[in-house]
């Protein structure tokens, strides 16, 4: 199942929730040059995921739902690039579970 909320993805398989820039965000951003994810483990609704430096700007990008973290896309910060990639395996942001189910369900329908 797919959601959608601040230009981004939030897909969901089982208790696994990915969260991904949409192509319109990409398009936005322009080409990532640098990429630092926070080291929180467990992040609440509206914290940062991570911040960036593209071509077009310079932002934070926020979760919208909570969650406990399972993995930061660390390969995007080795080659920022990868959140440019088309491919949902390359340009993911963050992995979370332990997320609030009416949470998730309140986002808007892909």
């Amino acid at each position: 199942m797919r959601k959608f909320a601040n230009f981004l993805w939030i897909d969901k398989e089982g208790d696994r929730y990915t969260i991904r820039m949409t192509p319109e965000l990409q398009d936005d951003v322009g080409t990532i040059g640098f990429v630092q994810f926070s080291q929180d483990e467990v992040l609440e609704a509206e914290e940062e995921i991570v911040s960036i430096e593209a071509s077009k700007t310079v932002m934070s990008i926020v979760t919208p739902i909570g969650g406990k973290v399972v993995a930061y896309n660390k390969a995007a910060v080795e080659e920022p690039t990868l959140l440019n990639s088309e491919k949902p395996e390359e340009h993911w942001l963050v992995v979370l579970t332990d997320v609030d189910e009416a949470q998730f369900m309140a986002l808007e329908d892909e």
